[in-house]
């Protein structure tokens, strides 16, 4: 039985060493080399990749590429959670409103930020509409500007917040309510103390799928804020791309890697302590 188990995961296994710790390693050894005069990774081997993260600019770029994806993912909470509330007890109509919250991913991501880019801009449907309404006498600067961003990743990243919180609402034993209603406790008071506590595992669900991508994110920074809002993405993009210092690129993936294992520890150590 113990070999036919292994053989069972040798597929698996061999798939995650090709696909990810063999890459991995790939990265682990150009973070250590130096950049040529023209270009690519060479010898002597160096630490100086990871020395030059201590330069208050790209301590400032991890900082904001933090915040930013800390402020989407909040943002995703609180408008997810009424919504997946509302799902979890549509009764019949419940799969409608499913297929309505995953109907974005039909359309390629990159359609979809630009769509955004076309409203957002000075010329676009939001400032026409404003101007014919005599609400703005000049056209706002909606687009290339953190807000656009923020706005950019809530809207790609809130299906992976509701989908998880539905799945926790929809689980969850209307007697429970029932019995706090009996006991006194209003609608408002039953959703802060029964209703939120018990949706927690839906939540760290949905914090972790919606904050590691946005954390990461370099294309949604790279069209909607214009080279005005860079994020660690896009700093790692340009690494690889534009300035060709492959070396320091990988060490940036590797310690927005360590930073995204940071925040998996917290999550699941917060999640032993509330167990």
């Amino acid at each position: 039985m113990q070999r036919f188990r292994l053989l069972l995961i040798a597929p698996a296994a061999l798939i995650l060493a090709v696909l990810f710790a063999v890459p991995l390693a790939i990265v682990c050894i150009y973070s250590l080399l130096t950049r040529g005069v023209y270009g690519g990774a060479g010898t002597p081997w160096t630490l100086a990749n990871y020395t030059r993260l201590a330069d208050s600019l790209y301590a400032q770029i991890l900082f904001h590429s933090l915040w930013m994806a800390a402020l989407a993912t909040l943002l995703c909470l609180l408008m997810g959670f009424p919504l997946a509330l509302f799902i979890s007890r549509a009764g019949p109509r419940k799969n409608l409103y499913l297929y309505l919250v995953i109907l974005p991913f039909w359309t390629s991501f990159l359609v979809r930020t630009y769509a955004w880019m076309f409203l957002l801009r000075e010329t676009g449907l939001v400032n026409t509409l404003l101007a014919a309404l005599h609400l703005v006498r000049e056209p706002l600067p909606l687009l290339y500007n953190d807000a656009a961003v923020i706005l950019g990743l809530v809207y790609g990243y809130l299906p992976f917040m509701v989908l998880p919180l539905y799945a926790t609402l929809e689980r969850l034993d209307p007697h429970l309510l029932e019995a706090a209603a009996d006991l006194g406790a209003r609608p408002w008071t039953a959703l802060v103390k029964v209703i939120f506590p018990l949706s927690a595992p839906g939540i760290r669900a949905g914090a972790i799928l919606v904050f590691i991508p946005c954390l990461g994110a370099y294309l949604t920074p790279d069209l909607l804020g214009g080279g005005k809002s860079v994020m660690v993405g896009n700093l790692i993009q340009n690494q690889f791309t534009t300035a060709r210092d492959w070396p320091f690129g990988a060490a940036l993936s590797l310690v927005l890697m360590a930073l995204v294992m940071l925040v998996l520890i917290g999550l699941l150590n917060r999640r032993e302590d509330v167990l």
